[in-house]
């Protein structure tokens, strides 16, 4: 389906530079996506035509910009199925929504002696603000095992998520090893020990179809930086029933109902906690993109990634001296891949590639517990979308035996 996927890539303007005299291969697509031009067109028809701050103002402009600020959080509840666009919170991104869980939900409802459970492969947005909760309330920071592929262990986590736990947070797919966790079962898990599930959504949202009604989760976090939408914008979903129980945690403008000269009442969820002014066009950029995303189909952009990890993979395993990182299956694969080649740092891969023009990812990727548990201080890594080719897969093989034909000759 290569040759129904590749006429996406004309839509993205940013593509078709040249860097270092080569073509660009954008490779990074797991720190950021590019952005297309209708995105970036809905970004410039705000601000030429309805900037105006929302609900605040009854002229044109304002009730204009209010109803498009409105109508995206509709399609976001739309996108992941949550019941109820009530339901969705505006964030700055994962990072802002998983520390909002952590305090506003977890300083309420987390005590001394119990238990926060995490996985050995998180992103230090879903690790340090419950390392932080634990420190604050007393409680006490497991982790999960991982199984060979990367995935959290089914049958380990069951002796480790007990009646102790309060919180499981884990990513929906790994950041590092590109490979997804069982959510459902693990939603089970912990639902059976009057626990909470936190997904970070960060590399799920813009790769698979998500549903967190059927993932059994209670809070849902991600950024819409990396699905073609702005910086400075993402999501928290959360369950009515728990939402309705946080206070907020910035207090201003817009989320207030009443004050009085001692005391105020808030407004119900999502308002009670997007006090002051909220980034307009970072959601109507969300906005844009998730129509973008929606015509492509998601269930399309996954069987698409799939088929160039399958095409990639082996070339990568037929590359002597080269290390992979996670499941070695296509199948079970992400279109994140991470690996070591030979002896040669990570930094140094990464800057012998971008001579080629390729953009890769190098270092710990906010994971330094995952390095530690893999026995490695940093991994390069290569991460697709779909409006990568199989032809940029191919320059990335060849990138790679350039440079460890460069660095083994010696000539560094």
């Amino acid at each position: 389906m290569d040759k129904e996927m590749n006429k996406y890539r004309a839509d993205f303007p940013i593509l078709a530079q040249t860097v270092n005299d080569e073509d660009l291969v954008y490779l990074d697509n797991a720190a950021t996506s590019q952005k297309p031009q209708t995105v970036i067109d809905a970004i410039v028809n705000y601000y030429r035509n309805d900037n105006a701050n929302v609900h605040r103002g009854v002229h044109t402009l304002a009730e204009r910009a209010t109803a498009q600020f409105e109508a995206v959080r509709q399609k976001v509840a739309r996108f992941i199925n949550a019941p109820t666009s009530e339901e969705i919170i505006y964030t700055k991104g994962t990072t802002e929504a998983l520390n909002w869980v952590a305090r506003s939900y977890g300083e309420r409802f987390v005590k001394a002696g119990d238990e926060i459970v995490i996985s050995y492969a998180e992103h230090h947005s879903n690790l340090v603000p419950w390392q932080e909760l634990a420190k604050r309330v007393g409680a006490t920071l497991k982790y999960l095992d991982l199984t060979a592929d990367g995935a959290v262990d089914l049958a380990k986590a069951e002796a480790t998520i007990t009646a102790k736990t309060a919180i499981v947070a884990v990513n929906q797919a790994s950041n590092v090893l590109g490979v997804a966790n069982p959510l459902a079962q693990l939603a089970q898990l912990a639902h059976q020990n009057g626990a909470i599930l936190v997904v970070d959504g960060a590399q799920g949202a813009p790769h698979m179809v998500t549903d967190v009604q059927k993932m059994g989760a209670d809070f849902y976090a991600f950024s819409g930086h990396k699905l073609l939408a702005p910086t400075g914008i993402g999501i928290l979903w959360g369950k009515g029933e728990l939402l309705a129980q946080m206070a907020p945690l910035e207090f201003g403008g817009e989320m207030i109902d009443w004050v009085e000269l001692t005391q105020s009442s808030y407004k119900k969820a999502p308002l009670k906690f997007e006090g002051g002014t909220q980034n307009i066009e970072g959601v109507i950029g969300l906005g844009a993109a998730l129509d973008y995303l929606e015509q492509v189909g998601m269930d399309k952009i996954a069987a698409y990634e799939q088929e160039l990890v399958a095409y990639v993979l082996p070339k990568l395993q037929a590359i002597p001296g080269l290390k992979l990182y996670g499941p070695k299956d296509p199948k079970k694969h992400t279109g994140v891949i991470s690996f070591n080649l030979d002896q040669i740092h990570p930094h140094d891969v990464a800057t012998a590639l971008d001579m080629e023009g390729i953009a890769i990812r190098a270092g710990h990727h906010c994971a330094q517990p995952l390095m530690r548990y893999l026995d490695v201080a940093a991994t390069a890594r290569a991460s697709f979308y779909f409006y990568n080719t199989k032809q940029d897969a191919d320059r990335l093989v060849e990138a790679l035996l350039l440079t460890k034909e460069f660095f083994g000759n010696g000539t560094i």
